[in-house]
């Protein structure tokens, strides 16, 4: 009976308790009330427009302390230390990439850096490697793209010595496993046989041929064919001729003593002999594969035109970069005159853009685009048209200019987020050969704009009358049709080769 009453007494006494608590509660809520209404009326009182604000400088933004040294086998290593958490991940850049690859066997630079990590090592199969780096909520992983290679590792500072030495492994000693070949170029067709379900996928690919041409490196597309053709010794022969250490650049960043980590990198690739042979491969020309035209990609099922307009580009080490990149920022954004222009004022698109994209080492394309009606379309490219026009007529007012030049300063310090993202851009330039300060430079040189230099840029680098146009769509609800545009209009045929016919394509006439 005593427990029961005791039982009671401490149930009386939690609702005594819950009730002060919900009296505190109201009273509390009650003073908030009051507080922030006095707060209100009295921010109410001093509220100012926000052109009226007066905001401190940006402050000046300095790189973290790294240190940068060359094993003896030519190896070029970075090293940046971040205490922050017990982490640590690095990545190797390898001077290769898919543009290298021999035309007729397209797809196997992709293919090399796939199976590199899902093949296993002479060590460790693939189940192995995979189990190991589960274990530690670790990741390996390797991949090739159109102008470099890489490999990486993410790891917890303490497994650091056994994740890092399976990077090792896979960069040094991959053994292309036959049956993990089949199962890539399995996936790859099965991308092949979907790459027209999207719009913007076709819009996309179709664009770089025209600009650059169906056969060059910079445009080519994996086929059928071309998967057929990549045997594993074609794997061992592009992994031979590229995969050296006098041909890469190493970066780690993140929780691990700098003394002790050269002792391990030392440990893991100091050994790795050097090809004295080796040299820079010599890039393809790029030359414009069409200096204008109308160009037609009939989807029938689509209620919806993809546009893009444009040509040939430049480089990043353009003298007038930061000036063209200004020029970007007149042109996009919701203060933009595309923004502006096309969709505020006209209403033909919820996305449009237009914007000078450079490269590292070959030129970039100048491109603007989006999607709009199908029966606005042709009003939708006069409409692109006449607002590139329109930057070589009519000079940028004080307003756009410091509305693109402040968007692109205050979105500086973005580009130094955190450690890694920096280091990864220090290795990128020296592996495009670009200075170490390049986007210091970049950063003062557009803060140097003018008005007249946008003008200028734009009339010296933007070329309407040479502008090709490419439209995918549904060409009987495209009304008025492109003809409006161009007397003749080129239809280009998307079927699959190797595949049945997807969608009939029809002659594109007035």
């Amino acid at each position: 009976m005593q427990r029961y009453k005791v039982k009671d007494k401490r149930q009386i006494a939690l609702k005594i308790q819950n009730r002060k608590g919900i009296i505190y509660a109201v009273v509390a809520v009650f003073a908030c009330l009051l507080l922030t209404c006095n707060f209100s009326l009295a921010a109410t009182a001093e509220a100012k427009h926000y052109t009226e604000l007066q905001l401190p400088p940006l402050p000046e933004i300095k790189l973290p302390k790294y240190e940068r040294f060359v094993l003896q086998n030519g190896l070029v290593v970075y090293l940046m230390e971040d205490r922050e958490l017990p982490l640590v991940n690095g990545t190797a850049f390898v001077r290769t990439g898919n543009r290298l690859e021999p035309m007729e066997k397209v797809g196997l630079a992709g293919f090399t850096g796939a199976v590199m990590r899902t093949g296993g090592t002479k060590n460790h199969s693939s189940d192995e490697l995979n189990e190991i780096l589960e274990q530690r909520a670790a990741s390996v992983e390797v991949g090739i793209g159109e102008a470099s290679g890489s490999a990486s590792f993410d790891a917890l500072s303490e497994d650091l010595e056994t994740v890092f030495g399976l990077f090792a492994e896979v960069l040094r000693s991959p053994v292309f496993a036959p049956e993990k070949l089949d199962l890539a170029k399995t996936q790859a067709k099965g991308g092949i046989a979907r790459r027209n379900d999207n719009p913007d996928g076709i819009a996309s690919r179709e664009f770089r041929k025209l600009i650059y041409g169906k056969d060059s490196p910079y445009a080519r597309t994996t086929e059928y064919a071309t998967v057929d053709k990549v045997e594993r010794e074609d794997l061992l022969k592009f992994y031979q001729q590229y995969f050296h250490p006098n041909n890469m650049i190493l970066g780690i960043v993140g929780d691990f003593d700098s003394k002790k980590m050269r002792s391990l990198i030392q440990a893991k690739f100091g050994n790795w002999q050097r090809n004295p042979g080796i040299a820079k491969p010599t890039l393809p020309k790029v030359l414009p594969a069409n200096t204008g035209g109308v160009f037609f990609v009939n989807q029938p099922q689509l209620t919806q035109s993809s546009v893009l307009i444009g040509h040939l580009g430049g480089r990043f080490d353009s003298p007038d970069y930061a000036a063209l990149d200004v020029l970007n920022g007149v042109l996009n954004g919701f203060g933009g005159r595309l923004f502006n222009e096309l969709r505020s004022r006209q209403g033909l698109a919820y996305s449009v853009y237009g914007q000078w994209s450079p490269r590292f080492d070959y030129p970039g394309i100048f491109i603007a685009g989006g999607e709009t009606r199908s029966d606005a379309t042709v009003q939708f490219v006069k409409a692109l048209q006449a607002e590139i026009k329109r930057t070589q007529t009519q000079r940028v007012t004080a307003k756009e200019l410091a509305y693109a030049k402040e968007s692109t300063l205050n979105s500086f310090v973005f580009n130094f987020q955190d450690p890694s993202q920096t280091l990864s851009r220090l290795m990128r330039y020296e592996y495009f050969g670009y200075p170490a300060d390049f986007l210091f430079r970049y950063q003062k040189a557009v803060a140097a704009t003018t008005a007249a230099d946008v003008q200028r840029v734009a009339r010296e680098y933007l070329k309407p009358e040479k502008i090709v146009t490419l439209v995918v769509g549904n060409q009987t609800a495209i009304q008025p049709p492109l003809t409006q545009l161009a007397k003749q209009v080129t239809p280009i045929d998307v079927t699959i080769p190797g595949s049945q016919p997807q969608a009939k394509n029809y002659r594109v006439d007035g």
